[in-house]
């Protein structure tokens, strides 16, 4: 399967992007998801194929969402939850190193 797609990010996430079919572009976006999404703003097109990589997608739920709902959202990625950040006065001690 190959698919001339356009992608749109969001005017409201940061991070959060619309893989439509360039033919159809966004017709088949529910009005729902247009109003969650925001403004879309053309980011970029791409030929789509089973082996292409995509950075932060996996391109064969990509493509099966393009063929059965005529879409695909690509969410944010989410923060690393083992992040742990140092107390305020445990960066402001004196104590040498």
């Amino acid at each position: 399967m190959k698919v001339l797609c356009s992608i749109y990010r969001s005017s409201k996430k940061m991070g959060m992007y619309l893989y439509v079919p360039r033919e159809k572009g966004l017709a088949e976006v529910p009005a729902e998801l247009k109003t969650l999404f925001g403004r879309a703003e053309h980011a970029m097109d791409l030929v789509l194929t089973e082996e292409r990589k995509l950075a932060q997608e996996d391109i064969g739920k990509v493509l099966l969402n393009l063929r059965e709902q005529g879409y695909h959202v690509q969410m944010p990625p989410q923060e690393d939850d083992y992040i742990v950040h140092l107390p305020d006065e445990l960066l402001t001690r004196n104590d040498p190193v």
